[in-house]
């Protein structure tokens, strides 16, 4: 007696609920891997009123950003750790190939001397604020409230160390082919102390450290300073770094900033999730924007004094204008 029997139709994965479809790599490594949010009556299983549970109670599950589901955001790449790893694995292999080519020909030491005084004063110190803006993504990453959220977070951060670590093998670089203290973490930490053009950067830090509530966190870091700061460093400054002859550092930049594209291509696409989502979270966000915009703004400002110093120098106000544009057309992309 022949028996047929018929073949089980495939599950879908239950953590995502009776959706009927095979789930991506990036929803199986991703989806609900955070627990806490909204857990009751606590964040982890702790007393409540230990102060880890109250520092998730008050800024994150009380935050004024919500939404009824953050399961629901996607980062536009929809990027996993091993694509993440993947992805800059090839680019750390262009900006590898690069340095070798400009070694050989002894680039460095053919910089103008008053370009040198210029790095010396922006790019070598510009791993200050990079440190601050990998600092804060990683706190947004650990107060977010999904693992959606938090993965790209995480990500940004990364793209911060690798910038930092570039930055650092420059200046020890630019040291060996002119003098030492341009590989000085002492006189280099004195400039972003006390030279005047970095303290308004330096407040602005400073104020972006004790911003505690996520989602000021998120506006403030991804949609004010971080845009601005980006704009000024991976674009107006690869630009001055060209026209002053030093190719190497503009080119390093420009693939720098398609790191900078990438966080704003998911802070765009995270801000329109959450106005969707809940309408009131738009004019939370302009509160935001207009509240930190004025210290970013201001800190630009000092910054550009630098441009001026070149050999082949810029207007800070043709600087400024070109980077108010930039950063106007990033808050009209998402109608703010």
């Amino acid at each position: 007696m022949t028996v047929i029997r018929k073949n089980p139709r495939p599950k879908t994965w239950s953590i995502l609920g009776d959706v009927r479809k095979k789930p991506s790599e990036y929803e199986i490594v991703t989806g609900k891997a955070l627990h806490h949010f909204r857990r009751q009556p606590s964040p982890f299983e702790l007393d409540p009123h230990t102060p880890i549970n109250e520092w998730y109670l008050k800024y994150r599950e009380g935050s004024a950003f919500q939404v009824a589901d953050w399961e629901g955001f996607r980062d536009p790449l929809q990027l996993t750790y091993r694509r993440y790893i993947q992805m800059q694995h090839e680019h750390e292999i262009y900006v590898e190939n690069l340095i070798d080519q400009f070694e050989r020909h002894d680039a460095d030491a053919q910089l103008n001397s008053g370009w040198v005084k210029v790095l010396e004063k922006f790019y070598i110190p510009s791993r200050f604020p990079m440190h601050v803006l990998q600092m804060v993504s990683l706190y947004l990453a650990q107060m977010a409230p999904s693992s959606y959220i938090s993965n790209v977070a995480f990500f940004q951060a990364g793209d911060e160390l690798r910038r930092i670590q570039w930055v650092a093998y420059r200046a020890k670089s630019l040291a060996l082919s002119h003098y030492p203290e341009l590989a000085s973490s002492a006189s280099t930490r004195q400039i972003w102390e006390e030279e005047p053009l970095w303290q308004p950067l330096r407040e602005a830090a400073e104020k972006l450290l004790v911003a505690y509530d996520w989602g000021e966190a998120f506006a403030a870091l991804n949609l004010v300073i971080k845009p601005i700061f980006d704009a000024i460093y991976t674009r107006e400054f690869a630009l001055l770094a060209h026209t002053n002859g030093d190719e190497l550092t503009s080119l390093m930049l420009e693939d720098f900033a398609l790191d900078s594209k990438r966080s704003r291509d998911w802070s765009l696409a995270l801000t329109q999730y959450a106005i969707a989502g809940h309408a009131p979270n738009k004019e939370l966000l302009l509160q935001w924007v207009e509240k930190w915009k004025p210290l970013a703004l201001h800190a630009a400002q000092g910054l550009l004094e630098v441009f001026t110093l070149a050999p082949s120098p810029q207007t800070q106000e043709d600087v400024l204008k070109r980077v108010e544009e930039t950063y106007l057309e990033f808050l009209g992309s998402w109608s703010l």
